[in-house]
């Protein structure tokens, strides 16, 4: 049986750069989790928060990955505070499942701070 090494080399690379694209995307990070502000916020600085590990929903996390993840939002929100004092609240939250608007199949929690509304 034969194997297609240059589509396994393409996709070592294609996975490669993403990490390190993601790396360098961070916010913040540690151990298990990682932030990055939303690539199309529907608000200003509107954070994603992801473990490191390929999980597919928050569901899935580990005690760890939890812990990991809500420190990050700690961290987060001081952040967006000292960056915008107007922000007033936080919207913290995760689609699970296709229904509910998921269309990444990896865990990752957004951190959005509203906007008044008129």
């Amino acid at each position: 049986m034969s194997t297609d090494n240059s589509a396994d080399a393409r996709r070592q690379s294609s996975s490669a750069l993403l990490q390190f694209a993601l790396f360098a995307a961070c916010r913040i990070r540690n151990d298990f989790a990682f932030a990055l502000r939303d690539a199309s916020p529907v608000t200003p600085l509107r954070t994603l928060v992801l473990p490191r590990s390929h999980t597919p929903t928050s569901f899935d996390l580990t005690d760890h990955e939890i812990a990991a993840a809500n420190d990050l939002l700690r961290r987060l929100r001081a952040e967006i505070l000292a960056a915008d004092l107007a922000a007033p609240g936080f919207n913290i939250g995760t689609n699970i499942g296709a229904v509910s608007g998921q269309t990444i199949l990896h865990c990752h929690i957004h951190s959005s701070p509203p906007r008044s509304r008129p």
